[in-house]
């Protein structure tokens, strides 16, 4: 069914720069370059090499990702050897190593070897990304997520906050950038409610989407039946299911792949070409989890989507893909104490046949689980737990986690490892495809700096362009200027001078001009941009072109 009813220029001098100790960037070759240009940019959040070649296994043969293998990349951020979601994507998209939940923004701590310090005053200032420069130079951009769309990845290519968890800013930064189109999780931060992340402001987004004639779609068949060029499909609540889940628990949310070649199909037709993020989310989550069967479907259906990427790319045949995991998670391996002493004799087999009898995750398995757990052994089943020992059964019946004591179950009977529920910082696979395809070891602030090369921009310059400290550029021209944050959720920049009184209010693309003219009546004029404004808790960021329509 439908919806119901509805940043003078930044000095970056002293901006992280890789040291003498860093892979240099990637080049691309300016003569094999056709216009239009095209990036496809997919990101499988979570996962790791080891989880790959587990994958491959079960599979039964190479996966698509396979033939695209071009290196490795590096993954810290700029105080950890073991990155977040939130400063891997802020890497891959703005290449700007940050910190911890930041998304989008300078970082406030270095500690990093091989990075430069940045001044004291820049924390937290935002830098543009490559979806932003696609637009700038006309092109459709689009995002795709099976988590929320608000969540850390896919919002390091779309918006800029300091912490990952301000979802409400998120969105609304998302909806104000007007990205053609946007498909994933994450309906209940569009409009006021009572869940979690339902909006704080008071404002519903979903009219705001109608009002800019999106296409707005619930449902797998909605998606495939709609030939808007702008389509905003919120497929759940919050996050979309697992692949293995989804024809048992979610019949109606499309598959990654399947988002993938509809955002593709729309995109392309624009003649200045496009940008395209994708988000394979939940390996990740299951990573976490050490739920070795959700992190198999979730690869799996990444893998999906990236040949969806690769065949548009090789009939296209001037189209960048880049397809990388953000981090590794959970440490798994091919092998743990069960094979100290035997694990060259084990057989493939031994690992991937416990793993096959599985239907769901584990997720979609005690989704299954009624309240009085009645039915354990069937639940116990649907993840590949049958035939239970005494002590197996014994084990399930009294666990405080029963999700946690299926996972372990399951993944010694497949002599599967584990070392954390967290994120690791290994090297990871980097695939590339496209006639300015990157190889070798690279630096995850590489990519986004080829990725923008190829299509013909500079990120520093496009900072500069896009977020400017308002106060500093408008108290030059003679303006006093105000935050007000009386309404906490929705602070906003007022600058006065004379008769002449602008407003701009957070996360949107406009400005709000009120002109007092000598008889006493007021003008007021709202006009619109195709940047948005940003509020970092310290100063207002505003566009050149903004900037420029106030004297």
């Amino acid at each position: 069914m439908k919806f119901s009813k509805k940043w003078s220029s930044l000095a970056l001098a002293s901006a992280i720069t890789l040291s003498s100790l860093s892979i240099s960037h990637p080049e691309v070759k300016a003569q094999e370059i056709k216009k239009p240009t095209n990036v496809i940019m997919l990101v499988m959040d979570g996962s790791s090499n080891n989880a790959i070649t587990l994958s491959r296994w079960y599979k039964g043969e190479s996966l698509a990702m396979d033939e695209i293998l071009t290196g490795a990349m590096r993954t810290y951020s700029a105080e950890s050897a073991i990155t977040d979601s939130a400063p891997a994507a802020t890497a891959l998209a703005t290449g700007h190593k940050s910190n911890d939940k930041y998304v989008g923004v300078l970082p406030s701590l270095i500690n990093s070897p091989g990075l430069e310090q940045i001044a004291k005053e820049d924390a937290f200032k935002p830098v543009a990304n490559v979806l932003e420069g696609a637009k700038q130079k006309g092109k459709a951009t689009g995002i795709i997520s099976t988590s929320e769309i608000q969540h850390a990845t896919p919002a390091g290519f779309s918006a800029h906050v300091k912490n990952r968890s301000q979802y409400g800013d998120i969105a609304e930064q998302q909806v104000y950038q007007n990205i053609d189109v946007v498909l994933g999780g994450g309906l209940e931060s569009l409009a006021p409610g009572s869940t979690k992340n339902a909006r704080k402001d008071g404002e519903n987004l979903i009219s705001v989407l109608e009002d800019k004639k999106y296409d707005l779609v619930q449902t797998r068949d909605e998606l495939f039946k709609s030939q808007s060029d702008k389509i905003w499909g919120s497929f759940a609540p919050s996050a979309l299911a697992y692949d293995f889940d989804r024809k048992a628990t979610a019949v109606n949310e499309p598959t990654l792949a399947e988002m993938t070649n509809k955002a593709i199909d729309t995109l392309q037709k624009d003649k200045d070409g496009f940008f395209l993020f994708v988000e394979g989310s939940k390996v990740d989550w299951a990573a976490h989890a050490n739920d070795t069967i959700g992190m198999i479907s979730d690869i799996l259906s990444f893998d999906d989507a990236v040949k969806e990427a690769i065949d548009f790319a090789k009939e296209d045949g001037n189209t960048m893909v880049i397809a990388v995991t953000d981090h590794g998670n959970s440490g798994i391996t091919m092998g743990n104490a069960n094979t100290t002493n035997t694990y060259s004799s084990i057989p493939v087999s031994a690992y991937i046949d416990p793993l096959k009898k599985a239907t769901m995750t584990i997720e979609g398995a005690l989704s299954k689980l009624k309240t009085d757990k009645s039915n354990l052994v069937e639940v116990a089943t649907l993840y590949g737990l049958d035939n239970l020992t005494e002590d197996e059964l014994g084990t399930l019946k009294s666990a405080e986690d029963l999700g946690s004591e299926m996972v372990k179950m399951l993944a010694n009977r497949a002599n599967i490892g584990f070392t954390t529920g967290g994120h690791t910082g290994e090297d990871v696979f980097l695939y590339s495809y496209g006639p300015s395809k990157v190889s070798g070891l690279v630096e995850n602030t590489d990519l986004a700096h080829a990725m923008a090369r190829f299509m013909d921009f500079d990120l520093g310059k496009l900072t500069n362009d896009l977020y400017v400290p308002a106060t500093q550029s408008l108290n030059a021209k003679g303006f006093t200027t105000t935050i007000d944050v009386s309404d906490v959720e929705n602070p906003k920049y007022i600058a006065k001078k004379g008769q002449l009184t602008v407003t701009i209010p957070v996360n949107k693309n406009i400005a709000i001009y009120e002109q007092v003219t000598t008889n006493g009546e007021a003008s007021i004029k709202t006009q619109t941009f195709d940047t948005i404004n940003i509020y970092n808790g310290t100063d207002f960021y505003v566009s050149e072109k903004l900037l420029k329509t106030i004297q």
